[in-house]
């Protein structure tokens, strides 16, 4: 009876029809939706279509090293640490598991209340394969690198494995961002024209995108917030061009907010409906941070018709087709997975291998491994030591079972009988200020036409940081649509992240009434403005006790006063509880001395407010070690005990003393839930550390061009010919590795040949060894790049083992774009060869010519 059922609902509802061809199934679900509904599902957060069965649905959830804004979930090392592993293939497996967490939520919160809302859905916009280009840039840690070749290799590979191989359904649906010229200033993004030169548009820019469409069939697409040679990327024909040159068949969504900029910082639309209307016919789907409204509007004036909505509505309602969002139960076998498979034990496992091969020894003078038979006392020092926010960067889920790098040594070293003792020694840099906004989380807001918080909210919104005040005009001070510029009322909720144990001053100031709880506990209620003040700026301050490493609950609730909408949440957070004299004191006392220190994600990201000295709106002003810490390791190095520097950040830091005077530097990242174990591991020897740098390592900032300068010109290990303090590509090991017999199947390069290699284990204990291919064209009648990455492979070798390595090299990947011929041209004449550890560590060299 239940089979002839859904026959029958197929039958009635074609759309329900898995045997139906999917465009079918797309037109006969258009042509049951009213106008009204079918805007309603191209805004980010859409009500559902009930009367057809669609329940409700947010485009925007996030999986960018794990499910990510929505609980427990499998933190993986952010994104800069899982290129930093050289290893595809396990790359794709993590994105994998990534792709079945997000099943088992979403599956989960089918009949919850839970079921639609932000960040529960299987539309992830992850990865991000932007080209990390200058150190500066915050969001820098949520990419693959500054390689176009290694973005390209490793996004395919996220793609693949978060989607899935099924031949019918998708697992999940993966969103490459930010199409396509896009790496900072964050404090620009809005009103930043990024105009690079062609060829560096082609042969930086653009690979990995095309790699994504051609290679992976990304689901999704999102342009980004700038212009591109002038015209807003949202908007602009020659990338939406470039993604059906590619044969690109999925869907596009803004940036939060992107439409709206079209008329509010570029001025290219009077209002919202132009600047809809403006999208939807240069081809986006989804409108993030979009009122619906917007588009009916535009309908109404006639500035696009309803076909024009149907169009752009279709890719969206294949994508529902591709995640068996209209098929029976039963027959999605992603409805199998259950939601116990959210942050299950073995991805713990598979989330400890990531962050093992992600760690990058830079430099070892014979201190590593520690042997704890020879060490009585270990003194662990550093404003990262005890943190959890820095394993887990941004855009993270909250790990269930953290390990911190003092818990990893503890765990590790106490066993065997040595002492871990340990002191916060400074903060990361020098603060301006005491209460400053709270930059990092996400805060989902409710506002209301009315001043009671009463009935439905008459808009919705996503928030960072808290901090409105309408009646200053900036960009965050617009209320959403819908909701009155008077009488109104609001609320937020979202989640307090806390590093340090103890006292925070927690501050509201605003204009009119608010109050606050904190992990269910009411800590500010002044609802009612006293006489006189309703409509004054005042603040309220109270100082409560909190733990160290903590995501408690927060709600804020705010009633407007007379006058415009202001009101905003800020902090001030404890001092360190030991200093510097505590930390110098335990070094004099301990055999050695593990610093654990650099940058963290809540002063590094997405464009915010941070009030360290050296940091600007998430991106640095400088790229060296902020001196606050600068001065505590030459205090540590002073001592005379053997220094092991620990560097978390999410981007390279120049370190140039510390390579001169420390005794041993390990590159952490942001390593994710068992970033402590994994670094554990490698410092007393029980993991042989392999990872390598998927970014250079500058001496200086003044080896930088400007920021705002998007030409290649003196950029990335391709263009720079200074003297780097690390090397692209660079990372040691504990055991040697020789390089022999470097062959081409051919001498001549028509349409590919293949490079093989021998590598052999000269060393006494098993290691991996990360083989890197690159190609040279010196007597290029063009400019060239110095060398270009074009093949890798992470190999394990035991002492004595020798492995062939073989790569296809392709003519495609010795070619230059040629603006005159808008094409890509194969120069003919010699190509060297380069075979190595390092992109300055090449070990084996030939030549090929490259046929006419």
């Amino acid at each position: 009876m239940l089979a002839l059922a859904l026959v029958a609902t197929a039958s009635a509802q074609p759309y329900r029809d898995p045997d139906l061809a999917e465009d079918a199934r797309v037109d006969d679900l258009l042509s049951r939706l009213a106008l009204e509904e079918k805007t309603d599902l191209m805004s980010n957060a859409t009500p559902g279509v009930p009367r057809l069965g669609l329940p409700r649905y947010d485009w925007w959830s996030e999986a960018l090293h794990g499910v990510a804004n929505a609980g427990h979930a499998t933190v993986f090392p952010q994104a800069i640490g899982l290129a930093a592993m050289w290893d595809a293939p396990l790359h794709e497996e993590i994105a994998g598991v990534i792709g079945i967490e997000g099943r088992a939520k979403f599956n989960g919160y089918k009949g919850t209340p839970l079921e639609g809302q932000i960040f529960r859905g299987l539309t992830f916009w992850s990865p991000n394969i932007n080209i990390f280009r200058d150190p500066r840039w915050g969001r820098g840690q949520e990419t693959y690198g500054e390689d176009p070749y290694l973005t390209s290799r490793l996004g395919v590979a996220f793609i693949r494995g978060l989607q899935g191989d099924h031949p019918d359904y998708l697992l999940a649906a993966a969103g490459a961002k930010h199409f396509a010229v896009h790496s900072g200033p964050e404090p620009l993004r809005h009103d930043f024209d990024a105009s690079p030169s062609e060829r560096d548009l082609y042969e930086t820019y653009l690979p990995a995108f095309e790699a994504a469409v051609r290679e992976a069939d990304v689901e999704i697409v999102m342009p980004a917030y700038n212009a591109v040679y002038g015209v807003p990327a949202s908007i602009s024909p020659l990338l939406y061009g470039l993604l059906d040159e590619w044969g690109f068949d999925g869907h596009t969504t803004s940036d939060c907010g992107s439409v709206g900029d079209l008329h509010q910082t570029y001025r290219v639309a009077a209002d919202g409906a132009e600047a809809n209307a403006l999208a939807l016919k240069a081809g986006m789907n989804v409108r993030c941070g979009g009122e619906s409204g917007n588009l009916r509007e535009a309908v109404r004036r006639g500035l696009v018709t309803e076909a024009e909505i149907d169009a752009g509505l279709a890719p969206l309602l294949r994508t529902m087709v591709r995640l068996g969002f209209f098929d029976p139960e039963e027959q999605v076998p992603f409805n199998a997975i259950a939601p116990s498979l959210n942050d299950a034990p073995e991805h713990g496992q598979l989330a400890l291998q990531a962050a093992r091969e992600s760690l990058v020894l830079l430099k070892n003078d014979g201190v590593l491994p520690l042997d704890p038979s020879q060490l009585n006392r270990v003194a662990v020092i550093g404003p990262s030591a005890t943190s959890v926010p820095v394993l887990v960067g941004n855009y993270n889920g909250v790990p269930s079972a953290p390990v911190t790098v003092l818990d990893g040594l503890r765990a590790a070293l106490e066993p065997a009988g040595v002492e871990v003792t340990y002191a916060h020694g400074v903060e990361y840099a020098d603060r301006s200020q005491e209460v400053r906004p709270i930059a990092f989380g996400w805060f989902h807001g409710e506002y209301f036409d009315n001043p009671d918080l009463a009935g439905e909210p008459a808009a919705t919104r996503t928030e960072r940081p808290l901090n409105f005040d309408v009646g200053s005009r900036e960009r965050y001070g617009a209320l959403p649509p819908g909701v009155p510029e008077r009488g109104a009322s609001a609320l937020w909720n979202g989640h307090l992240v806390t590093t340090l144990d103890g006292d925070y001053e927690l501050v509201v100031k605003g204009r009119g009434g608010f109050r606050l709880w904190i992990d269910g506990e009411a800590v500010i209620d002044s609802w009612t403005a006293p006489a006189g003040q309703e409509g004054e700026m005042r603040e309220v301050r109270v100082t409560t006790r909190l733990p160290d490493n903590a995501e408690l609950p927060l709600r804020l609730e705010y009633t407007q006063g007379d006058g415009p909408l202001a009101v905003s949440f800020e902090w001030n957070t404890p001092p360190p509880a030991s200093g510097v004299d505590e930390a110098l004191a335990l070094a004099e006392a301990a055999d050695a001395v593990v610093y654990v220190g650099g940058i963290s994600a809540q002063l590094e990201g997405e464009q915010m407010p941070v009030d360290y000295a050296g940091f600007d709106g998430g991106d640095r002003l400088a790229i060296e070690l902020p001196a606050l810490q600068q001065d505590l390791l030459e205090a540590l190095v002073a001592t005379g005990k053997p220094v092991v520097f620990v560097s978390l950040s999410g981007s390279a830091v120049a370190m140039p003393w510390a390579d001169e005077n420390v005794d041993a530097i390990l590159q952490a990242w942001y390593p994710g839930q068992a970033g402590g174990t994994a670094v554990a591991d490698v410092l007393t020897g029980r993991y042989n550390p392999a990872g390598r740098l998927p970014v250079t390592f500058y001496r200086s900032t003044a080896d930088l061009p400007p920021f705002e300068d998007y030409d290649m010109a003196g950029r990335t290990y391709r263009y720079f010919e200074g003297d780097p303090l690390y090397a692209f590509g660079h990372g040691l090991s504990y055991t040697t590795f020789d390089y022999a017999n470097l062959r081409a199947s051919a001498p001549t390069l028509e349409d590919s040949i293949t490079v093989s290699v021998d590598v052999t284990n000269t060393g006494a204990v098993t290691g991996d060894e990360v083989v890197q291919l690159y190609v040279a064209v010196p007597a290029s009648a063009v400019a060239r790049p110095v060398k270009e990455l074009r093949g890798f492979r992470r190999i394990t070798l035991a002492p004595g083992e020798t492995q062939t390595v073989t790569f296809p090299l392709t003519a495609r990947e010795v070619a230059y774009w040629d603006p005159e011929a808008d094409a890509w041209a194969v120069e003919p004449g010699r190509v060297e060869v380069q075979v190595g550890a390092a992109s300055d560590d090449v070990r084996q060299r030939l030549t090929v010519d490259v046929a006419d």
